[in-house]
This record gives C-alpha cells, structure tokens and sequence, in this order.
C-alpha cells in the first residue's frame, strides 16, 4: 500500500511539472508571437449567427456591438431566437427592421439547444466563412479583422479569440475574470502547437466548407464548440487563435449558477471523449496530444485532490487519537497512518515545487493577458482564493459531471 501511494504520487507530480515546463518552453520559444495576427490577402466573405433564449437583457447590446464591427465583408448578422419565451424575439425584429444586415428568424420549435439554434441558423448562410456569437457576448469592433487572416492558409478550419470577462462586480465574477484570462494564455500556448481543443461560443468563426463537412454542431452534445473543434483536427484541420481579438461574455453572478455551468462543461467533455476514444493515439494531434492532454488534466486533478484529502484526514485523524489519546485496538490501525513513510523530504520538495511553479506560472500568465478589470496588487486576497481554493474545486466538479452525465437532461 505504501509503496503503491508513493508511485502515485510521484507519477501526479511528474505530470504536473511536465505539463508546467511543456508550457514554459512553449512561451519561450514563441513569445515574440504571442499576440500575433495575420493582415489577410482576400477579402473573405463572413456571415455571423448569433443563437438566442430568453436573453432580453443582452441580446441588444450584442446586436449593437456587432454592428459596430469593422470588417467590411461582414454581410449578414443572424440572430435566431429558441422560440423564447420573454421579450428577446421582438427586441431582435426591431433591430432587423432597422438595419438591413441584421436577420431576425425564429426555429419552427424549441431546440432546447444552443447548438440546435446555431444549426437552423447555419442554413441561412452562403458566404466563405461563418462565424458564432453568444447572445450575452460583445465582441470589440477590430476583433473580427483580426482574426479573419488565419484563413489564407487553407489548412486552418476554424479561428478563435480572447473570451474575457464583462462583468467583475462581485467575488466570483472576479475569480472567474482571473481563470478567463489564464485559459486565453494557455490557449495561445497550445496552438503553437495546433493543439488548440476548443473554439468557445462567445466568438468563433469557421471555414463554411470545413463546417459543412464535419456535418455542423453536434446537437446531442453539451458543449457544442469543443466537440466541433475536435472534429475538424480529426479531419486534419488546425484550429488558430488571434489574442489581440477580444470578445466579453458575461459570465454567472452567482454560485449556483456558475457550478451549473461548470457541471455543463465537464459533462460536455466526457460526452467528447467518448464519442472521440476511437482516435486515441491515433488521427494526428488530436489523437497524440490533444486527447491525452485533456484526460491527463482531469487525471491531475483527481489525483491531487484525493492526495490533498488523504493528507489532511491523515493529520486530523493522528491529531486528534493523540490528543484524546484513545488506545482502542480497533483503532490501531488508524494510528498506523503515522508510520507510513512516503519518503517526506522528496515528496515535500515536489510538492513545493509544483506549488510555486503553478503558482508562477498562473501570476505570468496575468501578467502577459492584461485587462483593465482586476489589479493583482491590489486584489491579493481574489488571487489567493483563486490559486488555492478556487482551482480546487475543478476536481469536486468533475466527480459530480460524471454522476450526472447519463442522467442529464440535454438543454442550455
């Protein structure tokens, strides 16, 4: 048993630091290009879609933010409203009434779906390429310019941007501006690498051919923008990313709601795995890095979390028969938890050290995605639950994701 505990451990902090070290190198080699675009040499044409339910609050400002996009073969803004059941659809049929490049429609019935609005919409567009933006998202005027160049090498299927967060006006909206913008470095990072396993919602735009071929949105899974993704590298596609282009998304307020939607995201993970397990080691990047990169994290998680647990209950459990000193044969074995040896020193030491690097790395990558939100400064406390309390519950999360997975109720 101890000897099994302390190849685990090793093994989990081995990953870790690889991963951490993976990443540095990455930066190192390609930081002259991080916020790097391409200036492109046609003129693509662009449709946007944009899926909505019950969004009355938000969906008129996104439609104004993209009116206000720079890119001049932007020919039609498609807002698709889910059969709503509040004021969104007339909001949206003003606006269309008002500028003729926004097209209000409606689906026959409610898809339930994000994905199955994107989808009804999609069959509106016939330009070069097609875009998506979430009904609470506002993409920044040159976002769109910048983003589009990418698609002279026709290799690429499809273009994603920086998501940051719109709202920070309490605690966990601000924790999750600082995780928004440690994925927007990460991100980047990866597709120096083409490994780049997601085009999030809030604004992404593929190749309509690249899009039509992998058969659009797959509508019974959850997170429709990751299951995409990983099907256009399977069909030997990369997928870039444009920093400098930036869209804000309003994200949860509230616990309840963010913990929902992160239980959405897991399971919409586990539900691409397994429809993607075939391409294990298989298929190019996605079945050589980007599958075992992305169940290698979870992994980590686990694992550290189970280890972090075990080592709290170990010390509570000898603290507390030592001070109460009870001496119950029943509970010797208990006591015994003392005498196990993990080897300490070396596993005190890579602990530590992934520690600091993680915790390095998480304050770098801040630092390198700037935003006029949060000062780190002065916003110590934020980071510390951030770094220390708010990661840890990724793991939690994931554990209840796959309870839930099979017994989901499959709508937005």
């Amino acid at each position: 048993m101890v000897e099994f505990l302390t190849v685990v451990y090793l093994f989990y902090s081995f990953v870790a630091m690889y991963f951490i070290i993976f990443f540095v190198l990455i930066y190192l080699r390609h930081k002259n290009d991080l916020f790097f675009y391409k200036k492109a040499k046609k003129k693509y044409s662009l449709s946007i879609v944009v899926p909505c339910y019950n969004e009355e609050k938000t969906i008129g400002k996104t439609i104004e933010s993209l009116l206000k996009i720079k890119y001049k073969q932007l020919r039609k803004i498609i807002i698709v409203d889910d059969c709503s059941t509040d004021n969104s659809f007339n909001i949206i049929k003003k606006y269309s009434k008002k500028y003729k490049k926004i097209i209000a429609i409606r689906t026959p019935k409610n898809t339930g779906k994000a994905s199955g609005a994107k989808n009804y919409g999609s069959k509106f567009v016939n330009t070069e390429l097609i875009g998506f933006v979430d009904a609470d998202s506002y993409p920044l005027p040159d976002s769109i310019e910048k983003m589009i160049g990418f698609f002279d090498d026709r290799r690429v299927g499809g273009v994603t941007a920086s998501i940051l967060v719109k709202n920070t006006n309490n605690l966990i909206e601000r924790l999750q501006d600082l995780e928004y913008r440690v994925i927007v470095f990460t991100r980047k990072l990866l597709g120096f690498v083409d490994a780049i396993y997601v085009t999030p919602g809030p604004l992404a735009i593929y190749r309509k051919s690249v899009f039509d071929k992998v058969g659009r949105f797959d509508e019974n899974n959850l997170t429709e923008d990751i299951e995409i993704t990983w099907n256009i590298l399977s069909k030997g596609y990369k997928i870039e990313m444009s920093t400098l282009s930036k869209s804000y998304t309003v994200v949860p307020d509230n616990f309840k709601d963010w913990y929902k939607q992160r239980i959405r995201w897991n399971m919409g993970g586990l539900q691409t795995i397994n429809k993607h397990k075939k391409y294990f080691l298989r298929r190019g990047i996605l079945g050589l890095f980007v599958i075992p990169f992305f169940v290698l994290s979870w992994i980590i998680g686990i694992v550290g979390i189970i280890i972090l647990f075990y080592r709290i209950s170990r010390e509570l459990i000898i603290k507390y028969f030592l001070t109460t000193k009870y001496s119950i044969e029943a509970q010797v074995a208990v006591l015994s938890l003392r005498d196990i040896s993990l080897t300490p020193n070396v596993l005190v030491f890579f602990g530590t050290a992934i520690l600091i690097l993680s915790t390095s790395f998480t304050l770098f990558a801040l630092s390198k995605i700037k935003d006029k939100k949060i000062d780190i400064k002065k916003n110590s406390i934020t980071f510390l639950l951030f770094a220390f309390v708010y990661l840890l519950a990724y793991p939690l999360i994931l554990f209840s994701s796959i309870y839930k997975t099979i017994k989901s109720k499959k709508t937005w």
